[in-house]
């Protein structure tokens, strides 16, 4: 049944196109033998096969295939101990470099890490015979000639031939040379005959030359003489090439030795390469016809996207979307003739077929096909001579055979179902056989001309109506295929477009029946409708590429705007950056000229030196980063009025200060860093009121202070960095109430150790100053009491 079926589906011609992209015999002889499967895990197997092979022919182009041979006999003859010739053996080498390369080729696929499964377990199975390809190319060249290489005895036997042939020669050139034997030759020339080295004699000299005649010519007049001189030379020579035959017989018969001892590495290596030629051959045929993989199920639902008959060249197919087994499992196809319904039976089948074969088919991605135990077709006129049937009888003969084999795992394509016959009785007899394979779950396409199957449709739940689109005005089929819209008789309207008579057609119209005429009606409706349908959808398809194009241009336009944003941001605190650090160094001039004035004036205090400089560090504005500001969490103050002390903050300045004193109820002197200024209530915002202390009131400790630690670690600072640390630490060490710090300078080559040390000797709050102890870092540490 299977085989008829893929007959009418022209499954055949298909494979003809798929056999073209095989690249050896092995291959072309694995794809004729290719049938449909209706097992769903080979099927999966198969078809991960080939989506693999696709998957490596678009990113890598082609896989090396060449010099793969069909060697199958020859290791067969070597096993039970044959003879194999020179070209036999070249096909096994040029099969084993074939495997090599291959193998070679998916380790390089592996390597730039493409995920690949069935490739890499196939190259795996190949024994690499590496040593044998290189003896039979050690022996043979590549047109089948015996290298004098192969043994030390055969170069020595054709040493001794070619010195032979030299000799030979040069005594028959002497005669053809000389004067004398000019006159007794026919010709000046040294020929062959019968293995022999001979020259053309005429006839009436014969018996100068001596010697043995070989031949002659057709008119007598020449004979081919060996003369004497030659014939001892002539048979060293003939003794020569028997022992060179004697050696290439016994060179063949080592090569053909190795062959039997390696006939299951290369039986094997035959039947994988076989599947890769086979693989390849699939994913390029793909690639010719823009296939793609189906998702596979078994519960009879198909849906294929822009699905294309491989048989149709490209420029002249429509696609067609068909969608069967969900909502509906028998689609009913109407139409004219040539518009295109046998055309989509055949494609659905067909692709089923291909389906089913481990083929990709030629669908957009996403396409859905279903893995069916029966396939069924009864398409076409078979009308048997022998048998004397007509077609009907042809066609009911073949009904019946799938009547009694159709089940619910089934695709059934019926081509005008009921044709042949009384339109009435043929009618009624194709709504009964759709209502029996829709009885028994199959799935079911057919196409038809009766009117009264449009209806059927509409009356029977899981069945639903299709038509192939045609187009009045230009008198052509569309071959487009639109389901859920029942085709239309256009036989009225094409005979007014060929200029019939309207009273004629009027007339016609009148013997239509009342329901024909409201089902034309109803049809006309729905494909007015399909087409409003579809003219809206384009529309909005346009609006939303629209759309889309805009919010891409929107989207381009912020991502550019954001760049200059964050590149003018990034300036800016730039340049906020070096005028802050330029700013903290002129204060660090100023408190050092301040200490060296506290030296000659003891009324300054040390710590009034330090808390100023603190407030100068409080007083460095906070950078903006990636466009945000970092506030502090402002609290509404729960005091009635400010008193000098409070942490507030500038608003017109964003800076923090604190209270100095009252000038008013709407004024107050702020202290912002080095600077006392007046600033009106209104800018100003409460931010905390710090602790009364039993101190004095310029040795407040600040937050950062009491978490200053007992030791600095300056390796690795550069010498003027580490020096303005160690001032800072110091200071804040001494804020924070130490008596005794450690500052870790490393040993290194002890410039910072002496730079640190000759600082220390020289700062007003150092009392004492020694190296550390074995316990505490020896000499990489120098210990400091503070005052």
């Amino acid at each position: 049944m299977i085989e008829r079926v893929c007959r009418i589906l022209e499954y055949d011609k298909m494979k003809e196109q798929l056999v073209q992209h095989a690249g050896s015999s092995l291959g072309k002889q694995r794809v004729r033998e290719l049938m449909p499967s209706f097992s769903y895990e080979d099927i999966s197997d198969a078809q991960e096969r080939t989506y693999e092979g696709a998957k490596v022919v678009r990113l890598r182009g082609q896989a090396p295939l060449g010099g793969l041979r069909d060697i199958r006999a020859s290791i067969k003859r070597a096993e039970i101990g044959g003879l194999l010739n020179e070209s036999e053996l070249l096909d096994i080498s040029s099969t084993i470099y074939a495997s090599r390369r291959f193998k070679q080729f998916v380790e390089g696929l592996i390597e730039d890490e493409l995920e690949l499964t069935i490739l890499p377990q196939l190259a795996d199975q190949i024994v690499p015979l590496s040593e044998l390809e290189q003896e039979i190319n050690h022996a043979i060249d590549e047109n089948g000639g015996v290298l004098d290489s192969a043994s030390v005895v055969l170069r020595g036997i054709r040493q001794q031939i070619r010195s032979h042939e030299s000799g030979i020669r040069s005594k028959l050139e002497s005669i053809t040379r000389s004067s004398n034997g000019r006159k007794m030759l026919s010709d000046a020339i040294i020929t062959i005959r019968n293995d022999r080295y001979v020259i053309p004699v005429k006839a009436e000299h014969r018996g100068h030359f001596g010697g043995m005649v070989h031949d002659q010519s057709a008119s007598g007049q020449t004979l081919f003489i060996e003369p004497e001189s030659v014939v001892l030379i002539n048979n060293q020579l003939r003794e020569a090439r028997m022992k060179e035959k004697q050696e290439i017989q016994r060179i063949l018969q080592v090569l053909s030795a190795l062959v039997s001892e390696n006939v299951e590495e290369l039986a094997l290596i035959v039947e994988v390469m076989t599947e890769v030629d086979f693989i390849f051959a699939k994913a390029h045929y793909s690639q010719t016809i823009k296939g793609s993989q189906p998702k596979l199920n078994e519960d009879g639902f198909i849906h294929m996207k822009k699905a294309r008959h491989p048989l149709i060249p490209t420029e002249e197919i429509v696609p067609i979307d068909v969608e069967l087994g969900g909502d509906f499992s028998s689609l009913v196809i109407t139409g004219p003739n040539t518009g295109g319904k046998t055309v989509t039976l055949k494609t659905v089948g067909l692709l089923t077929l291909m389906t089913q074969s481990g083929l990709q088919i030629p669908c957009e991605e996403g396409s859905t096909a279903a893995v069916f135990q029966k396939i069924f077709a009864d398409i076409g006129d078979e009308q048997s001579i022998e048998q004397s049937l007509s077609t009907f009888s042809s066609h009911m003969t073949n009904i019946v055979n799938i009547m009694d084999n159709v089940d619910f795992q089934s695709l059934v394509l019926f081509d005008e179902l009921g044709a042949g016959t009384d339109p009435t009785e043929g009618a009624a007899l194709a709504i009964a056989i759709l209502d029996h394979v829709y009885s028994v779950g199959a799935n079911v396409i057919a196409t038809t001309h009766y009117s009264e199957l449009k209806g059927y449709a509409y009356d029977r739940e899981g069945v639903m109506n299709a038509s192939v689109e045609f187009n009045v005005e230009t008198l052509r089929p569309t071959y487009r295929l639109l389901i859920g819209v029942p085709g239309r008789s256009n036989a009225f309207a094409i005979s007014n477009r060929l200029g019939l008579s309207e009273r004629i057609i009027e007339d016609a119209k009148g013997h239509i029946t009342a329901d024909s005429n409201k089902m034309e009606k109803m049809i006309s409706s729905l494909e007015d409708s399909r087409k409003k349908a579809e003219q809206d959808m384009e529309e909005a398809n346009d609006l939303r590429q629209e759309a889309e194009k805009l919010h891409r241009e929107l989207s381009d336009e912020l991502e550019k705007f954001s760049e200059e944003k964050e590149k003018v941001l990034q300036s800016a605190q730039d340049k906020a950056a070096e005028s802050v650090k330029k700013a903290k160094t002129e204060a660090e001039q100023i408190i050092a000229e301040l200490r060296d004035m506290h030296k000659n004036n003891p009324a300054i205090k040390d710590h009034e030196l330090i808390d100023a400089k603190k407030r100068l560090e409080n007083a460095e504005p906070q950078l903006v980063k990636n466009g945000k500001k970092t506030k502090p969490k402002l609290v509404k103050p729960n005091v009635d009025k400010l008193i000098p002390g409070d942490e507030v903050k500038v608003v017109s300045f964003d800076q923090k200060g604190y209270i100095v004193d009252k000038v008013s109820e709407k004024e107050y002197y702020v202290q912002l860093g080095m600077m006392k200024m007046k600033v009106k209530k209104d800018d100003l915002i409460y931010i905390n009121r710090p602790k009364a202390v039993e101190t004095k009131p310029l040795t407040t400790l600040r937050g950062r202070d009491a978490h200053v630690k007992t030791e600095l670690d300056l390796r690795g600072e550069r010498y003027e960095s580490a020096m303005m640390d160690v001032e800072k630490y110091l200071d804040d060490a001494v804020l924070a109430g130490y008596h005794q710090v450690s500052i870790i300078h490393g040993k290194g080559t002890g410039a910072l150790r002496k730079g640190v040390q000759e600082l220390l000797r020289k700062h007003s709050n150092v009392q004492e100053t020694r190296m550390g102890t074995q316990g505490e870092g020896g000499s990489g540490v120098t210990i400091v009491l503070l005052k």
